[in-house]
């Protein structure tokens, strides 16, 4: 059977399952704003998800059935594009695959995007400074082979949505349907970014900031499917809520020989030992364990024989840190610290170092804001996220504007939650309603029709 995006409700009613009984008992009514204000778009935003439950949950399963890896999402891209069309909507294709859409009044010296080839034309892009609220959502999926047991499970083989992709990009296209449906409660533009190559480093963000996603945009919001929570749940943090991740490969060369002459050799094999124990450690005493820095390796490689000392071998590891000037300044440190490991053995070692994703820091001002937001779907909704040492190319939006990122509860509270990245991942449908909400209701606050003393501002 089916699961339902939104359980049966009143029409004044939608999904976002009171926290602790997801999946059991009825969804918590809109909570909006007192008698005498005029804000509505929240409200609009409810009904035409209501309205439109069912259409929203077949675009879920088919991105869910149908996923693509990291710069190759162009059926996604072409089927989100087509969604978006048939809802009134000009969106703008990038360049290889993503695409975004802007909702509401244009303002006075708004220019034309450039026209996607064979894209149909495209909506106008302001190039003053209009106060745009922009929502993103990601679209690819990872290269594992998915052991769900959900019938809308992958069709593609060894390609499966395992990160909540496809809940992201269902939720922003939603929110996009449902604005352009009640655009008339918009006082100012909203965009709606559908990214590619999150799961890349160095991401697909990059690529859609210098295409002009970012042109006019004050702030930006995301969720991020979250399985230790449950449907319902929306976890915040201000500040660092995930780490930069960065990967640090070490070459390490010496004259080899015989492994019963190692004093006319330099050691590569003993050089390796001594930088998998000791660098993290010594990186450990230079930096303020405040910071979450840490070096773990996870590769390697040296010799083809058990009784010869091979000329050449490598170490390769991640570096991870919630701190923007540790995440700036750490390669030369990191440098200066193998140069001291290796002297001793007579080896020479050569550095590699492929900058990732710096870390997701939370605007406080974006934070509280969406804060605010989800107390007025659910009072009972909110928790405090962990940061996490994950990467997340959500960063790069949040080095131009500010913004903030939450954790999205996913899990059905029916048997042990399963984590981001493993086979097993079911993504609770009913978490798809939260999010759009929630993003309702932020949109509400930044971009709605309301009265003056309403006005919120980043």
């Amino acid at each position: 059977m089916r699961t339902a995006l939104l359980p049966a409700a009143r029409a004044s009613r939608l999904s976002a399952i009171r926290p602790g009984v997801a999946g059991s008992g009825p969804p918590c009514p809109p909570q909006g704003r007192s008698k005498g204000h005029t804000v509505k778009l929240a409200a609009a935003v409810d009904a035409w998800l209501l309205d439109h439950r069912e259409e929203v949950l077949e675009w879920f399963t088919h991105l869910h059935s149908h996923p693509e890896l990291s710069h190759a999402e162009h059926g996604t891209t072409a089927f989100l594009a087509e969604v978006l069309s048939a809802h009134g909507m000009q969106p703008h294709l990038f360049a290889e695959t993503g695409l975004m859409v802007d909702i509401g009044p244009q303002p006075a010296g708004a220019t034309a995007l450039p026209r996607t080839p064979g894209a149909p034309d495209v909506a106008a892009v302001p190039t003053a400074a209009p106060h745009i609220v922009a929502f993103r959502g990601d679209i690819d999926a990872l290269p594992m082979q998915e052991q769900s047991g959900v019938e809308y499970a992958s069709e593609v083989p060894g390609v499966m949505h395992a990160c909540g992709h496809d809940a992201h990009a269902t939720i922003v296209t939603a929110l996009a349907c449902a604005l352009k449906a009640n655009e008339k409660l918009l006082a100012s533009p909203v965009r709606c970014i559908l990214q590619p190559a999150e799961e890349v480093m160095v991401g697909g963000a990059p690529d859609m900031i210098a295409q002009g996603a970012l042109e006019g945009v004050a702030s930006i919001f995301a969720v991020h499917a979250e399985p230790k929570l449950r449907t319902g749940q929306i976890g915040v943090k201000a500040g660092a809520i995930t780490s930069a991740a960065d990967v640090l490969t070490i070459r390490v060369q010496g004259p080899g020989g015989h492994s019963s002459r190692p004093h006319m050799t330099a050691d590569v094999v003993y050089a390796l030992g001594l930088l998998t124990t000791q660098l993290p450690g010594l990186l450990s005493r230079r930096v303020d364990p405040r910071t979450g820095t840490v070096l773990v390796f996870g590769q390697v490689s040296a010799g083809h024989a058990p009784n010869a000392i091979p000329e050449e071998g490598m170490v390769a590891g991640t570096i991870r840190t919630a701190d923007m000037n540790v995440w700036r300044g750490i390669r030369p440190l990191l440098e200066e610290l193998i140069e001291q490991v290796i002297a001793p053995t007579g080896c020479t070692a050569t550095v590699e170092y492929l900058r990732g994703v710096p870390p997701v820091i939370n605007d406080d001002a974006a934070t509280a804001l969406l804060v605010e937001a989800a107390r007025s779907i659910d009072p009972h909704c909110l928790v405090e996220a962990s940061q996490s040492s994950g990467g997340e190319d959500f960063s790069w939006y949040l080095e131009h504007v500010p913004g903030t990122m939450a954790r999205l509860g996913c899990w059905d509270g029916q048997g042990t939650p399963h984590d981001l990245h493993r086979a097993d991942l079911v993504v609770d449908p009913r978490a798809i309603g939260v999010g759009v909400r929630l993003f309702g209701a932020i949109a509400e606050r930044l971009a709605g029709v309301q009265d003056a003393a309403d006005r919120h501002t980043l």
